[in-house]
């Protein structure tokens, strides 16, 4: 008797899956009778549907392999997650990306992160096809504009003495490198969630620079799913500012609008900087450290301390709407919650709120301004009130927070019951779908209607609500 021979699975692609998924949408087959179109069995149809999120966040995401049958995670993830995230910064900077340059960056964000592990060009190889990458064809960037000679050498005797009185007050730029505890809260603050903020502003209040802010986590999970245009602030995962990126783009800018710029910046950052970036469009003005005040930045002191103020205002509001869904929480475990991408959503919205008049009044007050800026108004000086339940002085004390933690302190991963509410099998938070926000929406506009908002507030809520509408339609 001849045996029977083992039947052979037959897998479906991505694309494939996709295609069952809106066959079972989009008509009123049964999964039975999907399986026979398809050629599969009725139970690897309903594993399908119970991965239906995951696997529309792949197809979605554009980086997978949409012809791939089986999704062989990598034993190191993070690992994965982080240069991926890498290799798409350098793409959009244009950066010819080759596989000696992801090696090597591999390894060196396994030392960052502490693990043991040496990449190899299988585990390269493996990469590209998990996540879709090919480099493609190398691409020459044509210059947005006409090469212009490189700017003379500032210790050359033939250039004269840069001084603000060359320039209008919307051409002068102040800068200001802000530590910053995003989750600290009153009475309780760790050495471990320190990021970095760097303010830009002009003379005149008219112009506030895209907030950058840096921390030492390569790709945080709040991240995922998100995407980089649509985060409020620039993210750089070290420590430090990376003045020379930061430069370089600013002249970019610049030159598109055919501006001629200084900024004043701290002699300390070009003592730091290894070597700077060839600027046709920005003037570089050090300002000389004091004895009096050997850490002064490039931007006014009143400046800095209205950011930071509003930032701790948002945030214990935001702590407090926490407690209030939450109850017994503390305000030390409703702050554990906070994720980085939280805190650069408060920190643009603690920016956004800083006004001109500030700003104007501050540059002068502190002669960082040209001659002909006139006065600022009178209500330059105006900032949220303290908070119920602390007094002024506790309230300035929790503002100048960081002036009382040591310097070492470094950003860790989020955690805490708020960072982990929803969280899947892989570590992330399941994508929200367009039925997901439309019922946010649904929900927003009920608990409006139960506590009688003013009708100014209706009117931010149907701008929003028609935008969200218009991309559901996408």
């Amino acid at each position: 008797m001849e045996l029977s021979s083992k039947k052979k699975l037959h897998a479906l692609s991505l694309a494939e899956k996709i295609q069952v998924l809106e066959l079972l949408d989009e008509s009123k087959m049964s999964q039975s009778e999907v399986a026979r179109r398809f050629q599969v069995s009725q139970p690897q149809i309903s594993r399908i549907c119970k991965n239906k999120e995951k696997l529309l966040a792949d197809w979605c995401s554009g980086t997978a392999n949409r012809e791939r049958k089986r999704k062989r995670e990598s034993k190191y993830s993070g690992i994965d997650e982080a240069l991926l995230c890498w290799y798409h910064i350098a793409r959009a900077k244009a950066w010819d990306v080759t596989g000696p340059m992801l090696l090597h960056k591999a390894k060196e964000l396994a030392d960052i992160m502490g693990q043991d592990f040496v990449p190899s060009i299988g585990w390269l190889v493996r990469w590209k096809r998990r996540n879709n990458v090919g480099f493609g064809g190398r691409h020459v960037l044509a210059p947005s504009f006409p090469p212009e000679p490189p700017p003379p050498d500032p210790t050359s005797g033939a250039q004269p003495p840069l001084s603000l009185k060359d320039f209008s007050p919307e051409d002068v730029f102040g800068c200001a490198e802000v530590p910053l505890l995003y989750r600290a809260v009153p009475g309780s603050r760790g050495p471990c969630e320190r990021v970095r903020v760097l303010l830009c502003a002009n003379s005149r209040g008219t112009e506030k620079r895209r907030l950058l802010v840096s921390g030492l986590q390569a790709s945080p999970r709040c991240f995922f799913g998100v995407s980089s245009e649509a985060l409020p602030a620039s993210y750089h995962p070290d420590l430090g500012i990376p003045w020379s990126e930061w430069l370089a783009q600013f002249d970019r800018d610049m030159g598109r609008q055919g501006r001629q710029v200084t900024l004043l910046l701290a002699a300390r950052v070009l003592e730091e900087l290894a070597s700077l970036p060839g600027l046709r469009h920005v003037r570089l003005l050090p300002l000389a450290a004091t004895t009096a005040a050997p850490s002064t930045p490039a931007l006014p002191s009143s400046v800095v301390r209205a950011f930071k103020t509003h930032y701790r205002h948002r945030l214990l509001g935001k702590l407090a709407a926490v407690q209030s869904r939450r109850a017994g929480v503390s305000l030390a475990e409703a702050g554990a919650g906070l994720t980085v991408l939280d805190a650069l959503h408060l920190a643009a919205a603690a920016w956004a709120k800083v006004p001109p008049q500030l700003i104007v009044s501050g540059f002068i007050q502190e002669g960082l301004a040209p001659c002909q800026l006139p006065p600022a108004p009178s209500e330059a000086s105006e900032l949220p009130l303290v908070p119920s339940g602390m007094s002024l002085q506790e309230f300035a004390r929790f503002v100048d927070l960081e002036g009382e933690e040591p310097s070492s302190g470094v950003c860790k991963e989020e955690s805490g019951a708020e960072a982990e509410e929803g969280v899947g099998e892989d570590g992330f938070q399941p994508l929200p779908t367009k039925a997901d926000a439309l019922r946010a929406l649904g929900t927003l506009r009920r608990w409006l209607e139960c506590n009688s908002p003013s009708p100014a507030l209706f009117e931010k809520f149907y701008a929003c609500e028609e935008e969200v509408e218009r991309l559901c339609c996408l």
